[in-house]
């Protein structure tokens, strides 16, 4: 195997030099380094990437850190899809990724800061935190490179990637509102979401669009969880039987409130409209078809990896990268009769 003093031999320098030459330094002559180039070419020299890391600080790897990875979060296939836009631009760039999840146990044991060192990443792409989670805090005192999704943070060493949740929401509510419905109930997620927040403004702002009042009985949290959302959809159709539609913030809320509407013998879309958000694999495939706002969570991995990688590398511009989302309407709608 060739190796470094090899390079240095043939080229007739020191094997300083010839470190400085394939690690990029400005004080190599380009001739020489061309030169130390070419021979390494020949020679088939493959560099140690370990030592080569050690040396220049850089490990070309960066890490995803998902809170709250669970068996029920499968079931939305948000998180591969993210993990697959991001991994497919790391591969184009030659960077490593590397998946690590936490709990609130794990925090209380490792900082967010010794997590990343040990793991060895120059960057971290940071995916379902909560705005109470106590990493939140510790990322935004870090000068460790980050990329959060769908939570708005700036600053030199950070940005942020989300879809327009305002604009998603409204577009649920003005198709609501275009088949007649009047009496429309939210499924929000919980309070400790960014995105519900942002969604709840959309519904808001679209019932005011539309000249609806908004009941605050109707506002009810399903904690974007499928069981959970049909337990309080019961509630509040049974409550509020005159309810003609629910706008949800997640596609697995919509489909605890598709199954709570048919246990209280309630025919979706004949009798109750039902929207969701995400546009997950599930949403195509169950009876009848979910009408959502879709959003491609490929792209918002790929576009996050993109803007990290663009901070690692020291770029200027803009640390948002806001994806468009789509209404794709199916059979949980119906116009009102």
């Amino acid at each position: 195997m060739a190796t470094i003093k090899d390079i240095a031999k043939l080229a007739g320098v020191s094997v300083t030099t010839v470190s400085r030459a394939l690690n990029g330094y400005s004080d190599v002559n380009a001739k020489t380094r061309k030169r130390i180039e070419e021979i390494a070419k020949e020679i088939e020299y493959s560099p140690n990437a370990l030592a080569r890391s050690l040396v220049m600080n850089k490990t070309k790897t960066i890490g995803l850190l998902v809170s709250g990875l669970s068996r029920e979060g499968a079931k939305d296939n948000i998180v591969f899809d993210v993990l697959t836009g991001i991994n497919e631009f790391c591969g184009a760039e030659d960077y490593d990724l590397v998946l690590f999840n936490t709990t609130t146990s794990k925090q209380k044991e490792k900082t967010y800061a010794q997590l990343c060192r040990e793991r060895r990443v120059e960057g971290v792409i940071v995916q379902g935190i909560k705005n109470d989670d106590p990493y939140l805090q510790e990322i935004f005192d870090s000068n460790i490179p980050c990329v959060l999704i769908d939570v708005p943070v700036e600053s030199e060493t950070s940005g942020y990637v989300t879809t327009d949740n305002v604009d998603g929401l409204m577009k649920a509510v003005r198709h609501l509102v275009e088949l007649g419905h009047e009496n429309i109930a939210m499924m929000n997620g919980h309070d400790q979401a960014f995105v519900s927040k942002e969604r709840y403004k959309g519904f808001e702002l679209g019932m005011l669009e539309a000249g609806l009042p908004v009941c605050k009985e109707w506002i009810c949290n399903g904690e974007y969880n499928e069981r959970k959302a049909q337990e309080v959809a019961l509630q509040l159709l049974t409550t509020y039987p005159e309810i003609t539609a629910v706008v949800c913030a997640s596609d697995l809320m919509a489909l605890g409130v598709v199954r709570a509407a048919e246990h209280l013998g309630r025919k979706v879309p004949d009798q109750l409209s039902v929207t969701g958000y995400d546009d997950i694999t599930l949403a195509s495939y169950v009876t009848p078809a979910l009408t959502t706002v879709a959003q491609d969570c490929f792209r918002m991995g790929y576009a996050a990896a993109d803007l990290l990688i663009s901070i690692l590398q020291q770029k200027s511009g803009d640390r948002v990268r806001l994806i468009e989302n789509e209404l794709k309407v199916r059979n949980t709608t119906k116009e009102i009769d």
